[in-house]
């Protein structure tokens, strides 16, 4: 497969997954916002969602009030945010239509649709049906194109670029999201365990999609370092940095077979895998602070990326 070619594919799997999780991103931040005041107190939903999406910084340039409809317009519509709802389908469906022949026609039509759908939206009628429908669009797209390329590709190098692209950037948004309640959500006069944070854990776990998964694996109210061990440790939980690596780690393998070499991707992969297999939650607690573990990983991710980039797709 031309390098090229691989690119595009790996892109198009990230800025999907990407797509999927800035819509997450609001709708839990929707969620926070229905928290009565005498629990929420003086917090702001919106600065973590900004926080979570990577786009803080880029936000504060603006100079724009931090409130539900600016920063929704901006992660949602903003052209000038690259990390934008629309923007990351726009790219994906360009990208798509590159390689069209790489992929089915079931993946060419979901992701096609989907922009021309999303393209008619009013970003100027943001009231909260609309963006619950909104966003509720843009997750069930995701989730089509996840399935149409899960029962509709052969098993072979663009399968696994594109799968490899979806992964990465799932792990750094899983990683991410989590950093934020910890470091960033809760205010410091909030008492952990008290309701806000109730509040603020069950939305982060709906949006991974996690709160069901947390009852079944737990049985239990919500504990911060459960929840931290299910999407950081747990390998059945989908959207777990474990499952992400577990998943890494079969694809840059086969990608090693098929090619009929391996290199610094895997046995970059591999460290950051067995590593996660080796830890107990207790000891990311005890020996270095969740913050700080995650912030290793999210850099290591991002090497990882660069790696996968240098070996592959240049």
């Amino acid at each position: 497969m031309l390098s090229r070619t691989a690119d595009t594919l790996f892109w198009l799997g990230r800025y999907v997954e990407r797509a999927d999780n800035i819509a997450r991103i609001i709708d839990a931040a929707n969620r926070l916002a229905t928290v009565p005041d005498s629990l929420a107190g003086e917090s702001s939903e919106w600065e973590p969602a900004l926080a979570a999406a990577g786009a803080l910084d880029a936000f504060a340039e603006r100079k724009a009030p931090l409130e539900r409809d600016a920063v929704v317009d901006f992660l949602a519509f903003d052209g000038s945010n690259p990390s934008s709802i629309k923007n990351c389908l726009g790219i994906a469906r360009s990208n798509a239509r590159s390689v069209r022949t790489a992929l089915t026609s079931e993946m060419w039509e979901t992701i096609n649709e989907a922009w021309l759908e999303i393209k008619r939206y009013d970003r100027s009628r943001m009231d909260r049906q609309t963006l619950n429908e909104f966003l509720s669009r843009v997750k069930e797209v995701c989730l089509r194109f996840d399935g149409s390329a899960y029962r509709t590709m052969l098993r072979h190098d663009a399968y696994w670029f594109l799968l490899i692209g979806f992964y990465l950037e799932r792990a750094d948004n899983t990683a991410r999201i989590l950093d934020v309640k910890y470091h960033v959500l809760l205010p410091h006069e909030a008492r952990v365990g008290g309701g806000l944070d109730y509040f603020q854990w069950s939305s982060i776990l709906r949006s991974v999609s996690a709160l069901t998964a947390y009852r079944w694996v737990y049985h239990d109210s919500l504990k911060p370092w459960l929840i931290a061990d299910l999407l950081v440790l747990n390998d059945q939980m989908p959207r777990s940095l474990a499952s992400c690596y577990e998943n890494l780690t079969t694809l840059l393998d086969e990608l090693s077979l098929a090619y009929g070499r391996q290199g610094p991707a895997q046995r970059a992969v591999r460290s950051i895998r067995t590593r996660l297999q080796n830890t107990e939650i207790a000891e990311i607690f005890q020996d270095t602070g969740l913050h700080e573990f995650l912030t290793e990983f999210i850099d290591e991710n991002a090497r990882l990326g660069l790696t996968v980039t240098d070996q592959y797709l240049t």
